[in-house]
């Protein structure tokens, strides 16, 4: 990754000295951190991170290599070892009482009998946050919900993630650990499968109980979805009294590329205040570089 920024920034810098004019057309993750004060992003998160996937790089960090609970955000990892292992998405799958949430005992759309497809499952998974869901398709793994959670820690690592460590599928045991820079990972893996892309971005939907054929209705949980300033690619929240409220995007800010990271938010709205103050501090600051890029270029010699 090092040697990639390097590049990135020797071809930027080459740019810039060749033609002056386009240097403020571009401003670079790293002139970001040098010409602005991250100290005035006042957020209510006790963690966050702000990943530029342009650059590679941080543009914005706060006890990003803390281990803290995940929540519900470790659905997101059910999900790649669900499409991983290429069960039939289409095979019906009944819910039983065993996957009730015994750890929270949270409510579920989802009741005893209900019998859904596979795929729907893990869409109301993802975009509702069904732990019912998550659970009934660990259930139903080959070798059930044991060998489920030893696959999710195998794919983390496969991805070299060292802090991250899972023990449910649905992210109800405070033992769903990881960091907000090993998330930055996750977010980025799963960006890679296109059903988690679809799940986790969607507003509103339905999946059809086949016992009944009656419709389940249920909304995504990140209210940000369906925000036109938020073009998100990818998206998944959670909430335990001890995770407190988290969140994790894979957007657009300004037509850059970031993956946006907030965990231990205090408020249950925070996330979203968090989410709109990262928003209109990275905006502003690409206009305080760009100002102080043009102001540079004036003042270097031989600049027209």
């Amino acid at each position: 990754m090092k040697s990639f920024c390097l590049f990135s920034l020797l071809c930027w810098t080459s740019v810039a000295l060749a033609a002056p004019a386009l240097a403020s057309d571009y401003v670079a993750a790293k002139d970001i951190r040098e010409y602005t004060n991250p100290a005035r992003l006042r957020l209510k998160s006790h963690v966050a991170l702000v990943f530029d996937e342009r650059d590679n790089e941080v543009v914005f960090e706060r006890n990003s290599e803390l281990v803290l609970p995940i929540a519900s955000i470790s659905k997101l990892m059910t999900a790649m070892v669900i499409l991983d292992a290429g069960q039939a998405m289409d095979e019906v799958i009944a819910i039983d009482k065993s996957d009730k949430d015994r750890v929270r005992y949270s409510r579920s759309r989802l009741r005893r009998g209900m019998q859904f497809m596979r795929e729907d499952l893990l869409h109301i998974a993802l975009s509702a946050s069904e732990n019912r869901a998550a659970l009934a398709l660990a259930r139903t793994y080959p070798g059930g919900a044991t060998e489920f959670v030893k696959a999710m820690n195998t794919k983390a690592q496969a991805l070299g993630l060292t802090k991250t460590h899972f023990s449910d599928a649905a992210g109800l045991h405070n033992d769903n650990v990881s960091t907000a820079m090993e998330l930055i990972k996750i977010v980025s893996a799963a960006s890679q499968y296109p059903l988690i892309r679809e799940f986790t971005t969607q507003t509103r939907d339905s999946i059809v109980n086949l016992h009944n054929g009656r419709e389940v209705e249920f909304g995504n949980t990140n209210r940000l979805v369906n925000r036109d300033a938020w073009p998100i690619t990818l998206s998944k929240t959670g909430y335990t009294s001890k995770a407190g409220n988290c969140l994790v995007m894979q957007t657009q800010i300004n037509d850059r590329p970031v993956i946006i990271v907030l965990l231990d938010s205090w408020g249950k709205m925070s996330k979203y205040g968090d989410s709109n103050r990262i928003r209109q501090w990275l905006i502003k600051s690409e206009q305080v570089v760009k100002k102080k890029l043009q102001v540079a270029e004036l003042q270097t010699p031989g600049t027209n």
